[in-house]
């Protein structure tokens, strides 16, 4: 009775995404317009900072670590905000700062206002938007469709960055790696990079539409949809006024909410687990900031880095899925341990010598991925192969432990304060940035410099060390850092 009854039961866990809101969809079909032009920023970022503006490897890393900052600070407070002026406002405000900012980084040569009017204002921007929308997969489903929702959602990201790799790697070879494209209609020319972020800027104005359909005072509960009329906190204010003391009330809140939080042990707790994610994310870093750079040294100019790397969101898609529905019974923090021990050992590939992999490159398996999936032609680099296995088993690991760490935070969020908490999961990704901008500058430099002698294998090797920390770390710890998810028995 009980195999029969199985496939059934599979399948119900997708099927519970049947007459889910409209926001629920709106929020996914947000995500992937979002993620999508903030990838094509992401890895063209210190690219362009290097070949538009002079920036060494080491000045081009702290100037991300700055930008990174800044954007976590401010979305430390967007959670706040998000609760006193709803998600809906909070998005429109959100992409139109990066519609702007964008725009500045696309067109302008001139470096002071690229920064302090684009690059910066961007962070801002980002992160008006981006935990907003991991609060608002929670607040738009219900408690049944909660991890698959996540699950789904977390494909949909990886959707966008596989998007976003292939136009990164469609404009560099059409345009070359260094290349320029005249714009007749407004007298100007934009280097490959900034054509890159002219691409991200359309793809960011196409949310403003998206946005718009969302209803205002939408909350989904297990009983149904039900619609709040929105409470105007400063009835007698203007706009500029009413913004303003907005601000400052998500200013005091979030002392406030930290204030309480310091006096919780379960906070320290969350923070030690969200601190050693932060060793996890570090590899996405690495990718992202550091990757661009060690293949254009290592494989040449134009080396298709974008869709090399694209192969773990085509596994992501296929799996997290899968992987979501059948673990949704596990707590979240075991899923974590078993996906950062795949994850952490998949870098050690980057790290061994590439002569063990030429006979790889010269097979078949070296022909399917260098000629067949990246269209190259000639002899196969064995980094190519290496990348791919790394890949595949980073997929892997990412499957299971990512999406997880989105519901582990967002499940012992008190009810009203999703956003707040949920701004909590993205700690990992400063102190991530924070690793990349301090370390990963000089190991780039040292190891895999643009020109001398390169040893890349050591900066992977002590990448791999680095990452095999966070799950050292949640098994030695797991009984002092846990915290009781809600709904969940352990």
């Amino acid at each position: 009775m009980a195999d029969t009854k199985q496939p059934e039961s599979f399948l119900a866990r997708f099927l519970v995404l049947k007459g889910a809101a409209r926001e629920l969809w709106i929020t996914f079909a947000l995500k992937f317009l979002g993620v999508t032009a903030y990838k094509l920023m992401n890895v063209t970022l210190v690219l362009w900072l290097s070949s538009d503006f002079g920036f060494s490897d080491q000045m081009a890393l702290r100037m991300v670590l700055a930008w990174s900052l800044t954007m976590t600070v401010v979305t430390l407070l967007v959670g706040s905000l998000t609760d006193a002026i709803g998600l809906r406002k909070t998005f429109f405000l959100g992409v139109s700062i990066c519609v702007i900012a964008r725009a500045v980084m696309a067109f302008t040569t001139v470096k002071w206002l690229a920064l302090a009017c684009g690059l910066f204002p961007l962070a801002v921007g980002e992160a008006l938007c981006t935990p907003v929308l991991v609060a608002a997969v929670r607040k738009y489903s219900t408690t049944q469709q909660r991890s698959v929702s996540f699950s789904l959602f977390y494909t949909i990201m990886n959707l966008g960055f596989l998007v976003a790799g292939y136009i990164f790697d469609y404009v560099r070879k059409g345009m070359g790696e260094y290349g320029n494209l005249d714009l007749p209609l407004i007298g100007t020319s934009v280097t490959t990079y900034r054509a890159l972020f002219l691409v991200s800027l359309a793809i960011e104005i196409s949310m403003l539409s998206v946005v718009y359909f969302m209803r205002r005072g939408a909350e989904v509960t297990d009983e149904g949809v039900r619609i709040i009329p929105e409470q105007v906190k400063y009835p007698n204010a203007n706009l500029w006024t009413s913004f303003g003391l907005t601000v400052r009330d998500s200013v005091r809140d979030t002392i406030n909410l930290f204030a309480g939080l310091l006096k919780q042990s379960m906070f320290y707790r969350l923070l030690a687990f969200l601190m050693l994610i932060a060793f996890l994310k570090l590899i996405f870093m690495q990718i992202d900031y550091v990757f661009p750079k060690f293949g254009i040294r290592e494989l040449g100019p134009g080396a298709p880095v974008g869709r090399l790397l694209a192969l773990n969101n085509w596994i992501v898609i296929l799996i997290v899925p899968f992987i979501g529905a059948m673990t949704q019974r596990f707590p979240a923090y075991r899923m974590v341990i078993v996906g950062g021990i795949i994850s952490a050992a998949s870098v050690f590939f980057m790290a061994l010598p590439t002569v063990w992999f030429q006979s790889l490159a010269d097979g078949s398996f070296g022909r399917l991925i260098g000629h067949s999936y990246l269209g190259l032609a000639g002899d196969v680099h064995p980094y190519y192969v290496m990348t791919t296995i790394f890949v595949i088993f980073l997929s892997i690991g990412e499957a299971f432990y990512s999406p997880r760490v989105y519901e582990y935070a967002a499940s012992i969020a008190p009810k009203g304060q999703e956003a707040s908490y949920s701004a909590l999961s993205y700690i990992p990704f400063l102190l991530a940035k924070l690793l990349v901008g301090t370390v990963s500058g000089p190991l780039l430099a040292k190891y895999c410099p643009e020109v001398g002698v390169r040893q890349s294998w050591m900066m992977w090797l002590i990448v791999a060390l680095m990452a095999t920390v966070a799950p050292v770390g949640l098994i030695a710890l797991r009984k002092v850092i846990r915290v009781k998810e809600a709904g969940r028995e352990e």
